[in-house]
């Protein structure tokens, strides 16, 4: 509660602002876009509208750690994931801080401009191998920006996707068919 009538004593309530969770911005989809002659790219509307929805205006772009592509994080998405990291390291560990440099180093934050766009320097762009083509894959709470071929090669068939998708879930039902 605070006063908000200054002499007049008159009290009000104030609510803080609900901020958006990670859990609950969703990026889903396969967009296939192409950079410009600088290394802009569109941004595609379907992700700019749950980073609008969701009130990010900045986004952080870094190489993924597993894969040849990047991420796009919301910057809410990546103060969690850093968090998270930090409170898995000890800053009296040097292989920690070894692994929280590496980690932080060579991230850009971007800001899209008005027309939605982003510049992917040419470091990031050789470091994915993006030319022109590429694409955006909406990956829950980040999008991956790929090289056609790239992404390609790390899909799984049909089958063998199946086969991995029926056997994770079904970790998680009991005998009786319906989920614990």
């Amino acid at each position: 509660m605070g006063n908000c009538g200054g002499n007049k004593k008159i009290f009000c309530t104030f609510e803080p602002k609900k901020q958006k969770t990670a859990k609950e911005m969703r990026f889903i989809g396969n967009i296939e876009a192409k950079t410009d002659a600088k290394g802009r790219a569109f941004l595609p509307a379907q992700f700019r509208k749950v980073l609008q929805a969701n009130g990010e205006e900045r986004i952080v772009m870094k190489r993924d750690v597993f894969q040849q592509c990047l991420v796009l994080y919301p910057e809410s998405v990546w103060n969690a994931r850093i968090d998270e990291l930090n409170g898995r390291l000890s800053v009296w560990n040097a292989k920690h801080q070894m692994i929280m440099r590496q980690f932080m180093s060579n991230v850009e934050v971007l800001s899209l401009d008005s027309s939605g766009r982003f510049l992917i320097s040419a470091q990031y762009r050789k470091a994915a191998n993006i030319n022109q083509e590429l694409r955006f894959v909406g990956m829950g709470d980040v999008i991956e920006v790929w090289n056609n071929d790239e992404l390609n090669k790390t899909m799984m068939d049909q089958n063998a996707f199946s086969s991995e998708l029926e056997t994770l879930m079904a970790d998680n039902i009991n005998g009786s068919g319906k989920e614990e």
